[in-house]
């Protein structure tokens, strides 16, 4: 394992709107991973997922109003950002890697009856969860992401592929304004910027577009696996991307058509930018909170 930087408390302090008391579990090779865990520990859980290059503080606004309808929530921050642990070496980093290691984690917790909500990365993970152990979830709500197998990348993406590679600066605060319609606030956008306090520190958010299986890709076949199970997933899966995302739209056609779980009338159309986590967090609940309904949890 190469050299693991952890980022200082002091880092965190004083972030707005944030409040959560932070849990870790160390997986079996070291690392150390962050997560919140809020409400009723034997209420059913939602595990919320995030995606690259942000953290579990984007789903800051959602978490208090799902734990208030009676739910326990639980979001992890992925290795290499937010409180875990992050690997400076990029070549550390696999998609295959990421999903044992959240699988790990998973299993660790003993969760079961788990309605996944998900967005970009954290669908590519999740969605890789749930048909490692479909068993263990209610139901799915998936917002601007997919589970790619060697598509063609939309221009947007490529884009966005290139300048993670390449630029010689990587703001990371600032690429999660330019994602998101809402104005943020300086110390929102410094929350943002909170965990990576060094070039070194960012490895994971460099290389992480390179890792989508969008072209030809080490993963493709792990995908393809992962969608034949998809294809058989009987619980309720529910679509609800935004109006303004370049990279994802129209994501969410393939699941209405594949999943058995989608053939439902709860999809919705959300108003916002890639991060819909804080463009419309209601939206988001909503279809959560409906979702579990149809599930009976």
């Amino acid at each position: 394992m190469s050299e693991i930087f952890r980022t200082p408390d002091d880092c965190f302090a004083d972030l707005p709107d944030y409040p959560f008391a932070p849990h870790y579990y160390e997986l079996r090779e070291g690392l150390r991973i962050h997560y919140v865990d809020e409400g009723p520990r034997d209420a059913t859980p939602v595990l919320m997922m995030h995606g690259e290059p942000s953290w579990s503080y984007l789903y800051r606004k959602m978490i208090g109003p799902v734990v208030d309808a009676g739910y326990r929530v639980i979001a992890p921050d992925l290795i290499g950002f937010g409180k875990s642990d992050k690997p400076t070496d990029k070549s550390v980093f696999t998609y295959a890697g990421h999903v044992a290691w959240m699988q790990e984690w998973f299993e660790a917790l003993a969760l079961d009856k788990v309605m996944l909500a998900c967005q970009d990365w954290g669908s590519l993970i999740g969605l890789r969860l749930v048909t490692a152990m479909p068993e263990k979830f209610s139901g799915v709500v998936l917002s601007n992401g997919g589970l790619p197998a060697g598509q063609d990348p939309p221009k947007a993406f490529s884009a966005w592929r290139t300048f993670a590679k390449v630029s010689p600066v990587f703001p990371i605060g600032g690429l999660l304004q330019k994602a998101t319609k809402t104005e943020l606030s300086d110390a929102e956008v410094a929350a943002y910027d909170a965990p990576f306090p060094t070039r070194a520190s960012k490895a994971a958010a460099r290389v992480f577009p390179a890792l989508v299986p969008l072209g030809p890709n080490v993963a493709v076949p792990d995908q393809l696996a992962a969608w034949e199970i998809l294809e058989r997933f009987e619980k309720p899966f529910t679509c609800c991307f935004s109006d303004g995302d370049p990279i994802t739209k129209g994501g969410d056609a393939p699941f209405k058509e594949r999943v058995p779980g989608a053939k439902h009338t709860l999809h919705r159309t959300l108003k916002g930018g890639h991060f819909i986590q804080e463009d419309d967090p209601e939206g988001f609940v909503g279809a959560i909170l409906d979702t579990a309904r149809l599930a009976g949890v």
